[in-house]
């Protein structure tokens, strides 16, 4: 009777702790978005560069997707057209490529008649103008690859002066109490990085993308030119 009414105890016990575990684990739990904005006030103008960041990477990958096309049979089409003769064929078919080497092209055709030297030099300006368009808000992309680690930075460093500042205080020094804090301000830190290394990366992407067009179009003036320099020759 005794050995039951212990076992009976103890199995009480062992429940009760069983639920004050459970219990405390519940409350220690923490959902992803209240786990991010322990982070500080610094992570509002970082979500705002994030939300931006995002923009302009979408916004900059559908137009240079759009316009660092080539239509590889424009220039056959138009070898074909001026060695007949057939200028406004020519100009008809340049009309039609709306992309950025088009649009190089189609200056190279309308200018067709003048000296080489000025075919060239309205080529290269239009190209220049297209590549000026293509790189439009990358500066953006790369000042946000700065700013955000920095902002990120001073979010923390920001948190380490409250928590010493507390300590100075309070004269708590407990680890739980410098941990918890210190944790929560780095957040922003991780954050910044985040959002650094995204801009960053998409930074370099869009202009080796840039950088390829540039001597894409290069070799497309070239072949233009030659076109009306030796306009029966086969290449």
């Amino acid at each position: 009777m005794i050995g039951f009414f212990l076992q009976a105890q103890n199995d009480t016990i062992t429940q009760a702790a069983g639920a004050v575990v459970q219990n405390v684990a519940t409350n220690t739990e923490i959902s992803v978005l209240g786990f991010i904005m322990k982070g500080g006030i610094f992570l509002i103008p970082i979500s705002l560069l994030l939300f931006y960041t995002i923009y302009v990477i979408i916004e900059r990958f559908i137009y240079l997707k759009k316009h660092t096309k080539y239509d590889t049979h424009l220039m056959k089409d138009l070898r074909i057209h001026l060695n007949s003769g057939n200028i406004a064929l020519a100009i008809a078919t340049a009309e039609k490529d709306t992309t950025a080497s088009g649009n190089v092209i189609k200056e190279g055709v309308h200018t067709i008649g003048r000296p080489i030297a000025e075919i060239e030099s309205n080529m290269e300006k239009v190209a220049n103008i297209e590549i000026g368009q293509m790189e439009r808000r990358l500066g953006h992309l790369g000042l946000i690859a700065g700013i955000a680690p920095t902002l990120g930075f001073i979010g923390t460093i920001g948190g380490v002066i409250k928590i010493f500042y507390s300590i100075s205080i309070t004269e708590n020094i407990s680890i739980g109490n410098i941990s918890g804090g210190l944790y929560e301000k780095m957040i922003s830190s991780g954050a910044g990085l985040l959002v650094g290394i995204i801009a960053y990366s998409a930074y370099h992407l869009f202009n080796g993308v840039i950088d390829s067009f540039s001597l894409n179009i290069q070799r497309h003036v070239l072949e233009f030119v030659n076109i009306i320099q030796r306009p029966n020759a086969s290449n």
